[in-house]
């Protein structure tokens, strides 16, 4: 792909790259007695979404989250009450934003970027957790996989938003916090911004598509974003 054809729309993974999940850790650590039990757990939420995908079936992101949290706790011989799965359901419908993401929005909006969400999870009504995080307003659209029934990374999902845009891959940039979802966005035709949140980090292995861009702090990723694609 040619490095100097211009970006335009920047597409935000939502799920830990704008709402923070740490905030499900009290969850864990109740259940579980370990806080960090929520890595494991998220970790094969999105393996089996992935799988599900490239199984060409399809289940809500909500209910394999259910799911797995059950999956998790069977391999951990520990009992779940119901009341602990409705707890998952309203921490993930009431996640914060983290705190660089409305002063790096502020600044790619100010910019002249179109804001889009892509996110694994199924369209909510309102209160959306968008609005509950206080950064709805930022973004001219929210679009959801399950419009074509397949999980991220799939090409389908980001060409969804290319196509609903009347824009071509090339115009986006999809800024996450997941390795795998920048990895599939570039193979897909759009740059890839990756931010490191905790957790997460670069894949150094052979033929693994590198970021276009890469910064610890949203707020330093799309200073990078408007030095290098500002719109005209």
């Amino acid at each position: 792909m040619d490095k100097d054809l211009p970006v335009s729309i920047i597409v935000f993974d939502v799920n830990e790259t704008l709402l923070d999940i740490t905030t499900l850790e009290p969850l864990f650590e109740r259940v579980f007695g370990d806080a960090f039990v929520l890595r494991e757990w998220f970790a094969q939420l999105i393996l089996y979404s992935q799988t599900m995908t490239l199984s060409g079936l399809y289940t809500p992101f909500g209910a394999l989250a259910v799911g797995s949290l059950r999956m998790v706790a069977a391999t951990r011989g520990v009992t779940l009450a119901d009341a602990d799965i409705s707890e998952l359901k309203t921490r993930m419908s009431e996640m914060p934003a983290h705190p660089d993401v409305a002063p790096a929005l502020t600044r790619l909006r100010d910019a002249g970027f179109r804001l889009v969400t892509l996110t694994n999870s199924a369209s909510a009504s309102s209160p959306t957790p968008l609005e509950r995080a206080g950064i709805a307003s930022f973004f001219e659209r929210s679009f959801s996989v399950e419009s074509v029934r397949k999980f991220k990374p799939a090409p389908e999902t980001y060409q969804l938003v290319a196509s609903e845009l009347g824009a071509d891959t090339s115009a986006l940039c999809l800024v996450a916090c997941h390795l795998w979802d920048t990895i599939g966005a570039q193979a897909a035709g759009c740059r890839g911004a990756f931010i490191t949140r905790p957790c997460n980090a670069m894949l150094p292995a052979a033929e693994v598509p590198a970021p276009d861009l890469v910064a610890s702090e949203l707020t330093e990723l799309a200073d990078q974003i408007v030095l290098r694609w500002k719109p005209a």
